[in-house]
């Protein structure tokens, strides 16, 4: 009998695995299950459409719950932090209270804003806790509400806090202004009377029994140290003033002496006193500065006519002779020198108005700060020149042109530093940029002028 070929009877391996890849791939394909009789079970349409829209509505349901609890939960700490923000507006509310209870001292005031303020603090730990253990509001909305109202009355508060404080600060600035208004009248009034007393006794005081015949040149100097610093005065305001009308100092300085370097950038102030010297000193060797066109009787040009004029002037107050007199000579002479002095546009640039020009002009004089300080130093011009024609022969004035050598005899420097630069050699000697203040010479007594030399 013939052997069996096992290859007949057993199956080889690589037929087996072929098996097995249909059937997974037709389970891939058809999503089914093969049964144990091998033939598979195809499921229905309208079986898998149900089964997928009961699932797609569970999961529909699940997100909107998620959705909902989520949207409870910011509900929830939105009104949480509503809380936390009207507390904090509460506690600032009484502390502004606090502050202002304190000035002025209001002791209930004081405790009742302390217990508020421990209150809301304790409310804020409270809040805190909250948070931490999420214990949320029942009423969300509602309470959110409340704290927004809350928020606002808070806020209102404060306002209305610091409303009254800045009120009760303006009535103190106020009431600061009226005792600084009666402390300046007081001063006012203790300057005029020191002023008076050194009229009365200080360096004019020796000129009070003063007679033509023990007239010396040492009373002439007394008025020409006077006469310098009046000058000065008005200088300073004058400059002030132009600052304050936003003028342009150095090209205005420039516009005055012309091509000078100054030593300091303060010097510059010495260019305007210049002018003013200028214009004050001129005609000062003619009698009563020319101001008399027709002629004047000798009669009038004698010294004792001059040192009378002076002592009549020197003990009255400026404003109360120009009062008395209004067409006097001295009054004509304020006339002429303001108006020559104060340019219309400067005055219009000082005051936006010509008003205190047309009343000079028409002998009219204003009662301002910049007149009263103009006429106090016409009148030490004007006392300096009676004093100079009551000599005899009368002082004579002088000024040095400029580039001419320095002379320590005839000027005095009103810059040290142009003795004092290691710019100028020592064989060279400085030269006069142009004269300050002019000099005076009484017989052969000289009194030096103020210039300023060049660099």
């Amino acid at each position: 009998m013939e052997a069996v070929k096992p290859s007949a009877v057993t199956p080889s391996k690589s037929k087996w695995v072929r098996t097995l890849s249909k059937v997974l791939h037709r389970h891939a394909a058809t999503g089914g299950i093969v049964p144990d009789d091998g033939v598979q079970k195809v499921k229905p349409k309208e079986t898998e459409d149900w089964n997928d829209s009961k699932t797609a509505k569970r999961l529909s349901q699940k997100f909107d719950s998620l959705h909902d609890e989520e949207l409870e939960r910011r509900v929830a700490l939105e009104a949480l932090t509503a809380k936390i923000f009207a507390t904090v507006s509460a506690i600032k509310a009484e502390y502004a209270h606090l502050q202002y209870a304190q000035s002025p001292y209001d002791a209930e005031g004081i405790q009742a804003a302390d217990r508020s303020i421990v209150s809301d603090l304790k409310k804020l730990s409270e809040l805190k806790q909250c948070f931490l253990k999420k214990q949320y509001d029942p009423s969300p909305e509602h309470a959110i509400v409340l704290a927004d109202l809350q928020e606002q009355k808070c806020l209102s508060k404060t306002f209305e806090i610091m409303g009254k404080k800045l009120e009760s600060q303006l009535k103190l600035k106020q009431s600061e202004i009226i005792f600084l208004r009666e402390k300046l009248d007081e001063s006012n009034k203790q300057n005029r009377l020191l002023e008076k007393r050194l009229n009365q006794s200080g360096p004019l005081f020796v000129l009070d029994n003063l007679h033509l015949s023990s007239l010396n040149p040492s009373h002439f100097i007394i008025i020409h140290v006077q006469t310098v610093k009046s000058v000065r005065n008005f200088v300073r305001l004058m400059i002030d003033e132009m600052k304050s009308a936003d003028w342009d100092i150095d090209a205005a300085a420039s516009s005055i002496q012309q091509g000078v370097a100054y030593w300091k950038a303060d010097d510059k102030c010495y260019a305007f006193e210049s002018f003013i010297c200028r214009e004050m000193f001129k005609a000062f060797h003619h009698p009563y500065f020319s101001l008399f066109d027709s002629y004047m009787p000798e009669g009038k040009k004698h010294p004792q006519v001059f040192f009378d004029r002076f002592m009549e002037l020197k003990s009255l107050r400026v404003k109360e002779y120009l009062a008395l007199k209004p067409k006097s000579t001295f009054a004509k002479f304020c006339r002429a020198k303001y108006l020559q002095v104060v340019h219309p546009k400067m005055e219009s640039s000082f005051f936006d108005n010509l008003s205190s020009r047309d009343m000079v002009s028409s002998y009219q004089f204003p009662d301002t700060p910049f007149f009263t300080l103009f006429v106090e130093m016409a009148k030490r011009v004007w006392l300096l020149h009676c004093l100079a024609f009551a000599f005899e022969p009368e002082a004579s004035v002088f000024q040095i042109n400029r580039g001419c050598r320095f002379s320590e005899v005839y000027m005095e420097s009103v810059a040290e530093e142009a003795f004092l630069s290691s710019d100028i050699r020592p064989e060279s000697e400085p030269r006069v940029a142009f004269t300050v203040v002019p000099g005076f010479m009484i017989g052969k007594t000289v009194i030096q002028s103020k210039s300023i030399c060049l660099k």
